[in-house]
């Protein structure tokens, strides 16, 4: 990390709502009237030899609590119950989906996300350990990266000695923060000595990465209380850590309306809160991936960051590049590699096309050959922070300033803000422009420029 951060004046400038650039295009330009014969046609195409092995994405929404903070898809119950017959319902989403697909591709990731999965009763975690077993050709845990996200409040016993034994050794825990009048304001009370103990678990049966949820930007957070987090954290020696940026936005999210806007930090404050936990992280040692995320060396995401294998995806970074993205449970989402797809947010939705024997499709958009260039730049920006600017062998070998002469003018402030690097051979996005990649990104994003100025124009969450 370069001792030359941002002023107030790149603050003021750049710390504005943008894309977080998990997908190009964005989630907002999904189309509703995406033809589902089509979405069929393009998952049974990705069988075409070489076909690329599977990842797969499960949505568990439920949780026992609510986080006034969050803006998941979520189901907030006490009745675990209700999660059995939802595990039913993904163990026919599985049958249509893999109905689709040669059986002998190899699924090499798979994550479990939420909600929460250990919401589950045990009886329940088996059956969708079972569904997941005889639906896909599973790799051994060497060759795997399955990972599961954890309430560290609602791990019942024997709940990841169960996921381990199947092949899981990757396990993302949230936190948010330790202090306790934070956790008191966002409806989140959890006992660090808690987290310890599932930590401590997970490392004797064998898990061999696991990873803490961090937000920066909640009520009442300053420099003094999140030092005193970081330093417990660091303590605990994750092998990550993914420091998220709260994003206010009660319109959207309801529960957030819980929160009193008067206690969040100012932009300015958020950010030396950014800046202070980026310090704290890389003098322990910690390689900083991009963004929000951080890994000790010899973690996997570290190692595809050195490899050129990292890649964004609906879950943030990611190991894995180029397997084809399958997504399972309501609000998931699909990355075919020519197209996107989203299923219904909607529980009774979501059951109702599962029931009647169609994929739950709720929304989706099938890449152009610009959108395919634009992807390609936008997650190298995002990724490793340059990309190359040799002809466009997508585009018949276009040089690639005549294609990009818009946004070579869009950069140009940016260059004199210091921000990027214009080079013969590439764009590199400097130090203090890493706190701002996701403007660098948007200057590649056509659509966002085209829609930016209607009245019904994405929403996004700021930068800081």
């Amino acid at each position: 990390m370069s001792e030359s951060l941002p002023d107030a004046r790149l603050l003021a400038r750049y710390a504005t709502p943008a894309p977080r650039y998990t997908s190009y295009p964005t989630a907002p330009h999904f189309r509703p009237d995406f033809p589902a014969a089509r979405w069929e046609a393009l998952l049974e195409a990705t069988n075409t030899a070489p076909a690329p092995p599977l990842s797969l994405y499960l949505h568990l929404p439920f949780c026992r609590h609510l986080c006034f903070y969050c803006g998941c898809t979520k189901i907030v119950t006490a009745h675990r119950e209700q999660a059995d017959d939802y595990v039913a319902h993904l163990g026919r989403e599985l049958e249509l989906l893999t109905a689709r697909l040669d059986p002998g591709r190899p699924l090499v990731q798979l994550h479990l996300g939420g909600g929460t999965p250990t919401f589950l009763r045990a009886r329940a975690q088996e059956t969708l350990l079972g569904m997941l077993g005889r639906s896909f050709a599973t790799v051994s845990p060497e060759d795997a990266d399955y990972g599961l996200e954890a309430d560290p409040r609602d791990i019942a016993p024997g709940t990841l000695a169960r996921f381990h034994a199947f092949g899981f050794r990757r396990l993302s825990l949230g936190v948010q923060d330790l202090d306790p009048e934070v956790q008191a304001a966002i409806h989140r009370i959890q006992p660090e000595a808690l987290t310890r103990r599932v930590i401590d678990e997970a490392r004797g049966l064998g898990y061999r990465s696991v990873n803490i949820d961090l937000i920066v930007g909640l009520p009442h957070q300053n420099i003094r209380r999140f030092e005193k987090t970081l330093e417990t954290v660091l303590d605990w020696r994750p092998e990550r850590i993914a420091l998220f940026h709260y994003a206010h936005l009660p319109d959207l999210f309801p529960a957030q309306r819980a929160i009193d806007p008067r206690a969040l930090p100012e932009s300015a404050e958020k950010y030396l809160l950014q800046a202070r936990a980026i310090e704290k992280l890389t003098e322990a040692g910690y390689v900083h991936i991009g963004l929000d995320h951080f890994a000790l060396p010899g973690d996997e995401l570290v190692r595809a960051l050195e490899t050129g294998t990292l890649q964004r995806n609906f879950q943030g970074y990611s190991t894995r590049k180029g397997t084809t993205l399958l997504g399972a449970g309501m609000s998931a989402i699909a990355d075919l590699g020519t197209a996107y797809g989203q299923n219904e947010k909607d529980l009774e939705r979501w059951g109702a096309a599962l029931h009647a024997g169609r994929l739950p499709l709720a929304r989706g958009l099938e890449l152009d050959p610009d959108d395919r260039v634009r992807r390609r730049v936008i997650m190298e920006l995002m990724c490793a922070f340059t990309v190359g600017t040799p002809p466009l062998a997508e585009r018949g070998r276009v040089p690639f300033w005549e294609y990009f002469a818009t946004e070579r003018e869009a950069l140009a402030p940016l260059v004199n803000d210091g921000l990027v690097e214009i080079r013969p051979e590439a764009i590199r996005v400097t130090e203090i422009g890493r706190f701002f990649v996701r403007h660098v990104a948007r200057v590649f994003d056509a659509r966002d420029r085209s829609a930016r100025d209607e009245p019904s124009a994405p929403r996004y969450s700021r930068v800081l």
